[in-house]
């Protein structure tokens, strides 16, 4: 068994619910609409539109492990023999007509969200990706989505060639799937940071709910590499920096913490990425600061902001080793210039001892930072908000190809880190806290990295055998996509895994994912023509040992069978005569 899996399994400790501990959840169907449209070929584009259902398969399943905990709760509670309701709790009598997936008492609350902004129009978004001489970069992203499709057919890039042709990509419909996703942020902002509380339709119970003060919400593209006005690593607008502005904007939020789990940092200079951001804003807080000081009324100031990133050093974007990406990367301010920013970088762990170790002596450093910065600038308030840009790329079970450098994390971090950044923010935040999806291109890491994150959210007594490879391969197999409707054979009957049963009755509740991604706009390729066949298992090379590949163009190109026919002698670029069979007339019937 490999060490991240050791680490995964390793015991966590029981935590108890805070009050409000009960999470929400944010979904947004517009993210959906964000596809890769330049070629027919899409298998080197890792982020995609099934993210998403990744993401829901994994929220099912902690749903799920949340009402088993319950359950056993319940079960376990003395009953007193008047006390009907709770006779009828141990019974796990459900309500709302019968329907199987409604429950009484939810443990989390589901909002499918409709919100949306105009990105030229909105107060937060112009603070971010504004400018002073007009919000050219706005202007731009609109007028890129807009024309996509057109220079596409043209065969031409929709992403201007000053621009990372092989991380950014547009389509018409991606202006409804960014606005949709800032949109949904902002709707979580006022939810967990509005003076009065709004009412949601909960899809899990069936009837109206109240906001908490915990939120995770689902979007895509994400958002922490893309600064002031420069998209960068499949993000073209900043969707926690934009929430953060609208907190201090509409909420009179003041201070903000933003935690980055990505895998990848939040790079900076050049006006890229959520440090950046950071730094600016901070940097003319400070400025307003110097200015009035000595005043007897001073006006008030801008926001402060603490930024923090756990990241791999070696990935991007630092992979190329540039001098100005690794510095930053690496930044530690806290004070000066009013400045506040923490970079940790992750390391390769042996153990789950070693693990152990790491996590709380370097990476919960971001944490303790987090504390010193709010201490020294008016201590535990309400103008406090608590944002983790959260990305699941340092899953154990990432992709090799986006990890390459063996700094992981064993799921049970993402529970882990959930938990210690929901108490923090019970200490300083009155709770509040809303998390953000960034990265993650697996579908398991995705799966088990937000399975173990709302669980950390919920503040429930956690077994990390949830997540072991055991019960993500069953939670895989159950939730695959099938053809013709046919159940798998694989799939273990109901009953032997009640748990499992239950994650697949909510995950279809919950999945709005398109039945298979829309039609590419790009012209067709060429029809293939009817050739010969090759001989199974060829062989084939080339004159100089390298294999001769079929073409799918078809009718001049020889096949890996013409090469092995070649005459001994005969020169290899010389055609051979084609066999044209030509058929008689019809025999009369």
């Amino acid at each position: 068994m490999s060490t991240a899996t050791d680490a995964s399994r390793a015991t966590l400790p029981d935590v108890t619910s805070s009050p409000g501990a009960k999470p929400m959840i944010f979904l947004q169907d517009a993210c959906f609409q964000h596809q890769f449209i330049r070629s027919r070929d899409t298998s080197n584009i890792v982020e995609r539109p099934e993210r998403l259902r990744a993401v829901t398969v994994g929220l099912a399943a902690a749903i799920s492990r949340l009402e088993q905990v319950a359950t056993h709760a319940e079960a376990a509670r003395p009953l007193e023999p008047d006390d009907l309701a709770s006779q009828l709790g141990k019974l796990n009598i459900e309500s709302s007509a019968g329907d199987p997936l409604r429950r009484a008492n939810p443990p989390v609350a589901i909002v499918q969200s409709s919100a949306s902004v105009d990105l030229l129009n909105h107060a937060a978004v112009k603070f971010i990706h504004g400018d002073i001489d007009g919000d050219v970069y706005l202007e731009n992203l609109v007028r890129w989505t807009k024309e996509s499709k057109e220079k596409i057919d043209r065969g031409e890039s929709e992403i201007p060639a000053n621009l990372a042709q092989g991380d950014l990509y547009l389509c018409p419909e991606s202006l409804v799937a960014i606005q949709g996703s800032v949109g949904t942020v902002c709707e979580a902002v006022d939810a967990v940071a509005g003076t009065s509380r709004p009412v949601f339709a909960n899809q899990l119970s069936g009837s109206e709910m109240h906001s908490s003060n915990r939120a995770f919400v689902a979007i895509r593209p994400p958002g922490h590499h893309c600064g002031e006005d420069t998209p960068s690593g499949f993000c073209f607008v900043n969707n926690v920096a934009i929430g953060a502005a609208h907190a201090n904007l509409q909420h009179g939020i003041d201070r903000i913490v933003i935690f980055d789990i990505d895998l990848h940092h939040g790079k900076w200079p050049y006006g890229n990425g959520t440090q950046s951001i950071a730094w600016q804003i901070n940097e003319e807080t400070y400025r307003q600061t110097l200015e009035t000081e000595g005043e007897p009324s001073p006006s008030k100031k801008g926001p402060q902001v603490y930024y923090s990133s756990i990241h791999d050093i070696l990935s991007y974007p630092c992979e190329d080793g540039k001098a100005e990406l690794v510095q930053a990367a690496s930044v530690s301010l806290h004070g000066p210039h009013g400045q506040f920013i923490e970079n940790v970088h992750l390391k390769t762990y042996t153990s789950p001892e070693h693990w152990d170790k790491l996590y709380k002596e370097e990476y919960s450093k971001i944490l303790r930072k987090a504390e010193d910065f709010l201490d020294s600038t008016g201590g535990p308030g309400k103008d406090v908000l608590v944002f983790i840009s959260c990305g699941m790329d340092a899953s154990e079970h990432e992709m090799p190809s986006m990890s390459r450098h063996n700094r992981r994390v064993p799921t049970s971090f993402f529970y882990q880190f959930a938990r210690d950044a929901c108490a923090f923010s019970d200490r300083y935040a009155g709770g509040k806290l809303i998390s953000v999806l960034e990265g993650g291109y697996s579908d398991r890491a995705l799966t088990s990295g937000v399975m173990a994150h709302l669980l950390g959210l919920s503040g429930q007594p956690t077994d990390a055998e949830w997540w072991s490879i055991e019960n993500l391969t069953l939670l895989e197999k159950a939730t695959k996509r099938k053809r013709g409707g046919r159940p798998s054979a694989s799939i273990p009957p109901k009953n032997v895994h009640p748990w499992l049963d239950r994650a697949v009755e909510v995950f279809a509740a919950l999945d709005s994912s398109p039945a298979r991604a829309a039609a590419p706009r790009a012209p067709p390729p060429p029809k293939m023509t009817l050739r010969d066949r090759t001989r199974p298992n060829s062989t084939a090379s080339s004159p100089r040992g390298k294999p001769v590949a079929a073409s799918a163009e078809g009718a001049d190109s020889s096949s890996s069978e013409d090469a092995d026919a070649l005459p001994q002698g005969q020169s290899a670029g010389k055609k051979i005569p084609r066999v044209i069979l030509r058929l008689g007339p019809a025999p009369a019937p």
